[in-house]
């Protein structure tokens, strides 16, 4: 027997598996600071979704590790790492450095550890974080943050953390949907670029550098003031 319900929009989806995924202290947090809280477990699923071939037509992974201009032996933090999608080819960008893969979800760092393992990245480390600290082993040169800013409750105290965990020199990088974007969540989430400048310079960064080729996103990166 057919049902007569319509399948719901990819937006409605998000909001749905994303209410539904909340733990309580988490909602309690992102509620009581203002950012999107989530939870994304099982990580197979997921990778069907954030891996999807698809994505690279519009997401521009390439050439988005491409504009960071790394050097080979840099040290990256993928803060927000999810299944890999950019660790990964982070990784294959810095052979002679190291890239950690930051989540705050079990599951995901579980399977991005096995997926590391399965692509014969010995420099990809992948990392449990905290809700209020990417909980870095050393400090980065780059900490990239795509699609995950959104997400975090207090950003400028998260920011703060990040910025203690740089390198001198180190740059943060800042890649998320523009509020008018068809893609992402849904509007009251997103930021615009001026909100996340005025945030990043709350805590002692400025605006270095931005790249408008990605159709859906902003791509912002920031140097110490």
């Amino acid at each position: 027997m057919k049902s007569n319900q319509r399948n719901p929009s990819p937006r409605a989806l998000y909001a749905l598996v994303t209410g539904l995924l909340l733990s309580t202290a988490a909602c309690k947090h992102a509620t009581n600071h203002g950012g999107m809280p989530h939870r994304f477990e099982n990580a197979e699923e997921w990778a069907k979704r954030f891996d999807d071939p698809e994505r690279d037509t519009w997401q521009k992974p390439d050439e988005v590790v491409a504009a960071l201009a790394l050097p080979e032996d840099a040290k990256v933090a993928d803060i927000g790492a999810g299944t890999g999608y950019f660790a990964v080819r982070l990784a294959r960008a810095v052979p002679k450095g190291r890239v950690y893969g930051v989540d705050i979800e079990p599951d995901m760092v579980r399977y991005l550890g096995e997926r590391a393992k399965r692509e014969n990245l010995s420099n990809l480390e992948p990392v449990l974080g905290g809700a209020e600290e990417p909980r870095l082993p050393e400090p980065v040169d780059v900490a990239l943050i795509v699609d995950t800013y959104h997400h975090f409750g207090d950003r400028v105290a998260y920011l703060r953390r990040v910025g203690e965990s740089l390198r001198p020199g180190g740059r943060v990088v800042i890649i998320d949907y523009r509020k008018e974007s068809a893609k992402g969540p849904p509007a009251e989430h997103k930021l615009s670029p001026e909100q996340v400048e005025r945030e990043l310079g709350s805590v002692g960064f400025r605006l270095s550098g931005r790249h408008d080729f990605l159709p859906y996103q902003y791509f912002l990166v920031f140097e110490r003031g």
